[in-house]
């Protein structure tokens, strides 16, 4: 990775979060929702705000992303069978899944049934994703970008999950979803450029 093939992707992943933070604070403001984000007082919908919180879940979006990148080299160093790591990625699939109604269910309460419909919009997000990314790549690559795109999103969408104001959670998620989305399907396309001049240069 060049020093300016990451800055292609800081940028692109930026501009991305923050159209895709201009469109869902639009959306919210045309539907005349309230919006409550965590730590931040009613401002109100404008666009100064909605790009700056697009431009802000952008670079978490990107931190999250390294991060993941990370600990997956550790973790492959670290667990060299490849079936005890998928086992493991699996699992921590189902626990997110089920960690993010139940503990929303004991901390807002309700009907627990209210809380299956993000974490089954959140899989089927993350599903797509993974499927676009095998056919990108190859079938190695469901697995992690279904990891990725499920339980590393859900970590970093904590400060709107942890609020019950559905306006906030859908401001947070559809700019985080489109750029771990964007980030995890373009790397391959940006290593395969990076490395396609240095086989022209050995020929």
């Amino acid at each position: 990775m060049t020093l300016r093939k990451w800055f292609h992707l800081f940028w692109t992943t930026l501009l991305l979060g923050i159209v895709l933070g201009l469109a869902a604070g639009l959306i919210l403001s045309v539907g005349q929702f309230e919006l409550a984000m965590p730590g931040l007082r009613a401002i109100g919908f404008n666009m100064l705000y909605m790009i700056l919180v697009g431009a802000t879940v952008s670079i978490l979006s990107q931190m999250g992303y390294f991060a993941f990148l990370i600990v997956r080299y550790v973790g492959l160093g670290i667990i060299r069978n490849k079936k005890t790591w998928d086992l493991l990625q699996w699992a921590l699939v189902v626990i997110a899944m089920f960690e993010l109604v139940s503990l929303r269910y004991i901390q807002f309460g309700g009907s627990w049934f209210a809380y299956v419909p993000l974490a089954a919009v959140m899989l089927a997000v993350s599903l797509l994703v993974a499927y676009w990314k095998v056919k990108l790549t190859n079938a190695n690559g469901f697995l992690p970008t279904l990891f990725y795109m499920y339980v590393v999103t859900i970590l970093e969408a904590i400060p709107a999950l942890r609020t019950n104001n559905a306006s906030g959670i859908f401001f947070m998620l559809v700019p985080l979803l489109g750029c771990n989305a964007w980030q995890i399907l373009i790397l391959p396309r940006i290593l395969q450029n990076q490395k396609e001049p240095a086989a022209a240069d050995s020929k």
